[in-house]
């Protein structure tokens, strides 16, 4: 039996989860029964239908959202509430717009208990990964979409949390700083090890980062198909006979509203 120090860390497992809401027309399920495992160190891209339960699955991950049946667990441990170990990055960057971009990376470390030299010290750090050390004294509406989502990046990352969740987070920008982003974002994850779960609507952005692609089908949602893409990064779309286009094409297939209906059927 491996020792805490050797066990791999930020091993999520989703255990026969459903998840239900009470609304006007009363209870909802939001989530099917759904089992899987993101193994430690993984990058995973869900994808699917808007509605499905891509973000309430992840909201559930993340300890915002009780399961009705069923467990998620982080490291054997069952999740029951929001937890320094599960960062959670949104499309809206969340910054508080009366706090620095450097004060804004320091806010998460306050629940650590640090000395405030350590906590502007690991907040610039953080903000150097990002490459917004020069940019630390501004506030939020200086700053352009691509470096708001930096310095939530870097919030994030500076609280090293084992896992990291990620819903739509470069949905808002442009498709080149959407480029120059994911090369970000894929060269800190390298260096960090967390096990990612990234929510997108994008199958080629899916493709583009992830290890493992996860489609779900229209609501009450459910996982019915797993992608392990094993193509060197970095990858492109472009090439004839590259298997990555057969697969987006399939995904595209998946995720056509008749074959939805079909499949739920």
């Amino acid at each position: 039996m491996m020792s805490d120090a050797t066990q791999p860390k930020g091993r999520v497992e989703i255990d026969n989860v459903v998840i239900r809401f009470t609304g006007k027309q009363g209870r909802v399920t939001a989530l099917e029964r759904t089992s899987h495992v993101l193994e430690p160190g993984t990058f995973t891209a869900l994808i699917g239908p808007s509605g499905c339960g891509k973000s309430t699955l992840m909201n559930a991950i993340a300890g915002f959202v009780t399961p009705a049946e069923g467990a998620i667990r982080l490291d054997g441990r069952a999740i029951t509430g929001p937890s320094p170990e599960v960062g959670v990055i949104f499309q809206q960057y969340a910054l508080f717009p009366w706090f620095t971009a450097l004060n804004n990376v320091r806010y998460g470390l306050k629940q650590f208990g640090l000395s405030k030299r350590e906590e502007m010290d690991r907040a610039r750090a953080a903000l150097a990964e990002v490459g917004l050390e020069a940019h630390a004294d501004k506030y939020p509406q200086q700053l352009s979409g691509g470096m708001k989502q930096r310095v939530a990046i870097a919030r994030t990352f500076a609280v090293e949390p084992k896992v990291l969740l990620m819903d739509e987070p470069f949905g808002a920008l442009d498709a080149q700083t959407r480029l120059v982003m994911h090369d970000l974002l894929l060269g800190i994850w390298r260096k960090h090890k967390a096990t990612v779960l990234f929510v997108t609507h994008d199958v080629d952005e899916a493709l583009l980062l992830a290890d493992h692609v996860q489609v779900m089908s229209h609501a009450p949602g459910r996982l019915i198909r797993h992608y392990h893409l094993t193509q060197e990064r970095p990858r492109a779309l472009s090439r004839s006979g590259n298997e990555l286009l057969e697969i987006r094409d399939e995904i595209l297939g998946l995720l056509h509203p008749k074959t939805m209906l079909a499949d739920a059927l």
